[in-house]
């Protein structure tokens, strides 16, 4: 193909929009989230039950990537999708937000980011063009520009309890003086679109995998206008919104986004970065966005977390060691309903949570895995609501479907869904 994607819009209800997003290794639905495998791998996942569970796109990490095994290692044997057993789309970040992340072993200048390796201690330096020289190795479809992410929320205006915004904010200020939240918003936004620019210029592989911008700019409307002027003015196949639930509450999230938005190019792919509760996903399905990831459906899993459609449940809890319920009834995943996967002609009964329970409990793999499937799926059956949602323009039936994503939602966006505004489609 010519073009590295092309993204068609199908349906629309307001601003949200349904479409499709086609790569050189095929195709997904949009809205879509994004499974992440960080290491090239989703943990304790075989590919094929990601495949079965609704996934269309997975998303890999860069810098973990350049640690171990590195690129020209991830290049030899083939590729990310090779590597992954996956030949379906793979989006991969740049590891500007590792840069945040780990702030406390990293340093910032306007020609990149020294780290700390978390592997062996060694010094990386990550410039943005090193970050694109990493992804045209690594092989994905849909490729980050590497951006500064700073802190969203400024931490003189209240107590800041999350400790990634500390060592963030404490390794941006400079020696002998106070940290300045609203020049180190502008810092970032000058930089990133100045790197992105280095970015384009540094990508040797532009028919073949999609280059993103992304925006910043904190909390700060007019940061975030100005960012998405100087972004998107540089042309690109699509644009991310950035620095979002790092440290903000559920309300700010949605009045950044929805606020940001409806802003960036009407005909490409806009992603939210980062961003993986219910509700916040669909107050910013309500605003425009396409794609998201988040690792909370496979890390929550992991630690006995299970989500459901009236909200979390934590099996680990003593209440459930004699539960012989499913995680969630009527789910197809699986963990509620295996028979659906090898043609057992029975009743499909799954696990139940007190034999999940017992698995964490023993130490066994499967409890983690079981769990964590069950929430890959429970994701990928938001979206596929959320998608007839749009296409029918029907969301007071999805509010009914979905408690747990419309009790959380902003007041304003909640009560925009008890009425169907009638002939969304295009």
């Amino acid at each position: 193909m010519s073009e590295p994607i092309r993204f068609e819009i199908r349906h629309r209800s307001g601003l949200a929009r349904s479409g499709v997003v086609r790569t050189p290794h095929g195709e997904f639905e949009t809205p879509a989230f994004m499974t992440v495998g960080t290491r090239a791998t989703v943990k304790g996942i075989y590919p094929r039950m990601l495949a079965e569970s609704g996934c269309g796109v997975l998303l890999a990490n860069t810098y973990h990537l350049l640690l171990r095994p590195g690129p020209e290692v991830v290049q030899s044997l083939g590729g990310l999708h090779a590597m992954m057993g996956w030949d379906r789309p793979i989006l991969t970040d740049s590891g500007g937000y590792q840069a945040y992340s780990m702030a406390g072993l990293n340093a910032v200048d306007d020609d990149g980011v020294t780290f700390k390796s978390i592997v062996d201690g060694s010094t990386i330096r990550l410039r943005p063009e090193d970050a694109i020289s990493v992804q045209n190795a690594l092989g994905a479809d849909i490729i980050m520009a590497f951006d500064d992410c700073p802190p969203s929320v400024d931490p003189s205006a209240g107590p800041v309890n999350q400790t990634r915004l500390r060592l963030a904010t404490a390794r941006d200020t400079a020696k002998n003086a106070e940290y300045d939240h609203r020049a180190r918003i502008r810092t970032s936004n000058e930089r990133t679109v100045t790197w992105l620019e280095r970015c384009r210029s540094a990508h040797a592989r532009p028919a073949e995998q999609a280059l993103f911008g992304i925006v910043q700019g904190g909390t700060d409307l007019d940061e975030r206008a100005w960012s998405v002027e100087h972004v998107c003015n540089i042309e690109l196949p699509g644009y991310a919104i950035g620095g979002v639930a790092v440290g903000e509450s559920a309300e700010e999230i949605a009045r950044v986004v929805s606020f940001t938005a409806p802003l960036m190019p009407e005909d490409k792919p806009r992603y939210l970065m980062g961003v993986g509760y219910e509700r916040d996903i669909l107050a910013a399905v309500l605003s425009g966005v396409d794609m998201f990831d988040c690792v909370l459906p496979t890390r929550n899993g992991r630690n006995g977390n299970a989500f459901t459609r009236t909200g979390q449940i934590r099996l680990k809890n003593h209440r459930f060691a004699r539960d012989r319920e499913v995680i969630e009834p009527g789910c197809d995943c699986h963990a509620c309903d295996p028979g659906r996967y090898v043609g057992d002609p029975g009743d499909g009964s799954g696990f139940s949570r007190g034999t999940l329970r017992h698995l964490f409990q023993a130490g066994e793999m499967l409890g983690p895995i079981l769990i964590s499937l069950h929430n890959v799926r429970h994701f990928q059956r938001l979206m596929l609501d959320i998608r007839q949602a749009i296409r029918e323009d029907d969301w007071l039936a999805f509010s009914r479907r979905w408690p747990v994503a419309v009790d959380g939602l902003p007041v304003g966006l909640r009560r925009g869904l008890g009425e169907s505004s009638r002939g969304g489609q295009e």
